[in-house]
């Protein structure tokens, strides 16, 4: 028997019923795409846990069931079968006898160029684990700016890794999560992944500084009771309000996550009780035009604080995050941010330029020219040190808008000359301004 025989198993049966382990990720993906077929996905599970039958995690469970959460995860944000697919195939090249051959002829180029993509490059030698680390960082980066699907499952299979890493041992631990804070973080921030991102941050804050974050959690906690009596209040009144309005809106309260507090204290020098933004309402509406009309009824009914309202649905953040924000004194005298958004525009700040291509039901072809000049700026690097020391740099760069004689806003990396602002409006005014 072939390999791809062996690998293969639909080639030599009939579909079998779904097993009972799948089905959560089927109706995760059907929830999305209630038409679409499910067949590839069905296929590259069986494929997958026929691959990883043998294996077992640190933890001790079956390896397939990491697989499965990454594709659930995928699913859940909406992407495409082949993007499902993909994920449950993402570490069987990498882990298993399976190769890149076997999975394009089962599920063709597009599933393994994505899977080649997201895969360590460990079976060729390297001088160093530095070396190997920056090597596949590298052949990822190149992997994204073709298909952007590829940063997405890496996301979700570092998202998962983060919830189950207390199975490892706690150097590798620290390896792990700083990496994530350094790395992944910043690129789940660069794609508008704000879940995805946060997540990834207070796991990471747990497994590097555990009591610290259990004191911040306890601090956060204790406020609680207290904040949860006013942030209601708050919450029913700008319903009521809107609702006289005949503005249908979801209304919502959340607490701030961890990491972004613990940054504010530390970095910033902030003491806890002057964080303005610990709680936040959140107001989801049907249309922009509600989203400025809500915006008048919160500002009309509580006091703006000077200097905190941003306008992010006509100046658009660099991944295409739109919002209303301002801070208020609300109840009590207390002060409280509120985010006013459309329903895509929350499902795009949730889930960024992903949850952009499957609203819109298009292609990945989001622009990722920041991803481009990464690549670029990396190109010379040849110390593994330097490039990752290098790429986490580049990757915690902040933004800047210009806006061009005719109003169009152009977004630039802090630090940008007057040159890369030519070249941003059009290459031939660059090299008029270089010429010049």
């Amino acid at each position: 028997m072939g390999t791809v025989d062996r690998v293969l198993p639909w080639r030599r049966h009939h579909e079998a019923a779904t097993p009972a382990e799948l089905t959560p990720l089927l109706s995760s993906y059907r929830r999305r795409h209630p038409k679409a077929p499910v067949a590839t996905i069905s296929r590259a599970y069986q494929v997958a846990a026929e691959a990883h039958r043998s294996q077992l995690r640190s933890s001790g469970e079956s390896y397939i069931n990491h697989p499965l959460a990454v594709a659930r995860i995928v699913a859940d944000i909406g992407l495409d079968e082949i993007s499902v697919a993909a994920a449950l195939l993402h570490d069987a090249v990498e882990d298993t006898e399976i190769t890149l051959v076997d999975v394009e002829t089962g599920f063709g180029a597009e599933v393994a160029a994505i899977v080649d993509g997201v895969t360590k490059l460990e079976r060729i030698r390297f001088d160093s684990r530095e070396a190997q680390q920056a090597a596949t960082m590298r052949k990822m980066l190149v992997a994204m700016a073709r298909d952007l699907r590829v940063l997405v499952i890496k996301l979700a299979d570092r998202l998962h890794n983060m919830r189950t890493i207390a199975a490892m041992p706690h150097e590798k631990q620290q390896r792990i999560a700083q990496e994530t804070l350094d790395i992944y973080a910043p690129l789940a921030h660069r794609l508008g992944m704000q879940e995805m991102r946060q997540q990834l941050e207070d796991l990471s804050f747990a497994a590097l500084h555990p009591k610290r974050f259990a004191e911040l959690d306890h601090l956060v906690s204790s406020r609680s009771p207290e904040r949860e009596v006013w942030l209601a209040t708050a919450v029913a009144e700008v319903r009521a309000r809107l609702a006289e309005l005949g503005i249908d809106a979801e209304v919502t309260g959340r607490p701030k996550h961890l990491w972004s507090l613990y940054e504010k204290m530390v970095v910033k020098g902030r003491e806890f009780d002057d964080i303005f933004d610990l709680v936040a309402i959140r107001v989801i509406v049907d249309s922009m035009k509600d989203c400025y009309a809500a915006l008048g009824s919160v500002h009309g009914r509580w006091r703006p604080v000077v200097g905190r309202f941003k306008d992010y649905i006509a100046m658009p953040k660099f991944n295409l995050y739109q919002s209303l924000h301002t801070t208020v004194i609300g109840p009590s005298g207390k002060s409280i941010e509120v985010q006013i958004r459309t329903r895509e525009m929350h499902q795009r700040a949730e889930w960024g330029v992903a949850a952009h291509w499957a609203y819109k039901d298009g292609s990945p072809g989001a622009d990722i020219d920041w991803l481009n000049r990464i690549i670029d700026w990396q190109a010379e690097i040849t110390d593994p040190a330097q490039f990752m020391q290098s790429l986490k740099t580049d990757l915690e760069q902040g933004e800047v808008f210009v806006f061009t004689p005719k109003g169009r806003v152009i977004t630039l990396p802090v630090g940008a000359t007057t040159v890369d602002f030519a070249y941003a409006v059009h290459t031939e005014v660059g090299h008029a301004c270089i010429g010049a």
